[in-house]
């Protein structure tokens, strides 16, 4: 049974009908909304949708739910699963679910499916997450609503018991909360070198030698400024490592707890290493793009005049031919290299090797 009409119950009612379960929608409007069902989907009142389902789908919003309260004899013995969301984190003191619970202590209440969204289910598993979290304070409730997730070609993980409806309802409003101290760290970084190579590229020349030489900002001193960026926060993936073994080498046990501000850097590492592997790869990019710039055309052509008026016939230099190719080949090299440690901190990737494998990578 599905309670609602909107979109993720339309969605969701598609899924479970292409599945292959019998499925009944309970609607305040059943004659105005049947055309937004498939024609397998039975769509009728509340009342007569939950009489003719055991686990019942809750797709309305929490201010809702009380208009449900009629028909708390019916819902007797049922499992409603909760799919809501809220719009801002711990918006509410209880989760949706367990305020749910409250309402109808006679029924067994199921979080799920709350992190999956209405395209997901209407494209399958195949498109976007596959994860579906699922919790509840009874086991056997929860195995139902597992196998329907399964059916639908879902994962569903087994979060514990109900306490952990708040944090499965927090978890679709969180915007990359392990990225965040990276990105910032990167962002940090890369403003105290452009401001470096600024000074020294363009304000420096101008400033001695009157040469306007702002058309570099936007190619070689972000160029410049890329790599730097890269080295130190790959640098900044392996150091924690080392200070870890400092600690324990001068307690004399692995046991002691590392101080916090440590055992957060330990936890960013992988967001750091794959913050460097971006940066190393825009350095690539511009470093390929930099014989494409107007002014790099211009400066080649004023050299050539200038060779054709001092009738030099050549300007081959060794040193910085050979110094120039090897910079090239030994860049690629590293850069195929993080490549290789990028590849291997993704989970999916990383969950098919097993420790050795994985120390031998880094």
């Amino acid at each position: 049974g599905v309670l609602g009409s909107g979109d993720f119950a339309r969605s969701l009612a598609i899924r479970l009908v292409c599945s292959g379960f019998k499925v009944v929608v309970g609607s305040r409007n059943p004659k105005r909304k049947a055309s937004l069902f498939p024609a397998a989907a039975e769509v009728t009142f509340q009342a007569e949708a939950v009489k003719k389902a055991d686990v019942i789908f809750v797709a309305i919003f929490r201010e809702h739910y009380s208009t449900l309260c009629d028909l708390a004899d019916v819902l007797a013995g049922k499992i409603l699963v909760d799919v809501s969301n809220n719009t801002e984190i711990n918006h509410h003191k209880e989760s949706n679910a367990e305020y749910l619970a409250s309402l109808f202590p006679a029924c067994t209440v199921v979080k799920g499916f709350n992190v999956v969204s209405a395209w997901t289910l209407q494209s399958g598993a195949r498109d976007g997450n596959k994860q579906v979290l699922i919790c509840s304070n009874n086991q056997e409730a929860k195995r139902t609503v597992a196998e329907i997730a399964q059916v639908m070609g879902f994962t569903p993980v087994d979060m514990g018991c109900m306490s952990s409806a708040c944090e499965i309802e927090n978890i679709p409003l969180r915007l990359l909360p392990a990225w965040k101290i990276p990105i910032f760290l990167a962002l940090g970084l890369f403003l105290c070198f452009f401001t470096y190579n600024l000074i020294r590229q363009v304000i420096h020349p101008y400033i001695r030698e009157q040469k306007n030489k702002l058309y570099k900002i936007p190619i070689e001193v972000v160029n410049t400024t890329l790599p730097c960026v890269s080295y130190v926060m790959l640098s900044l993936v392996y150091l924690p490592g080392v200070l870890a073994a400092c600690s324990q080498l001068y307690y004399g046990t692995k046991y002691r707890r590392f101080p916090d501000w440590l055992d957060q850097w330990l936890q960013h590492r992988k967001q750091i290493g794959l913050l460097s592997f971006f940066c190393a790869a825009l350095h690539a990019m511009y470093s390929l793009c930099l014989p494409m710039r107007r002014s790099h055309r211009y400066l080649l052509i004023e050299t050539a005049i200038k060779q054709a008026v001092e009738k030099k016939m050549t300007i081959w230099v060794e040193e910085e031919v050979w110094r120039m190719e090897i910079y090239i080949s030994v860049g690629i090299i590293a850069l195929g290299l993080l490549s290789l440690l990028a590849i291997t901190s993704l989970p999916s990737i990383a969950n098919s090797l097993n420790w050795r494998e994985f120390s031998f990578i880094q």
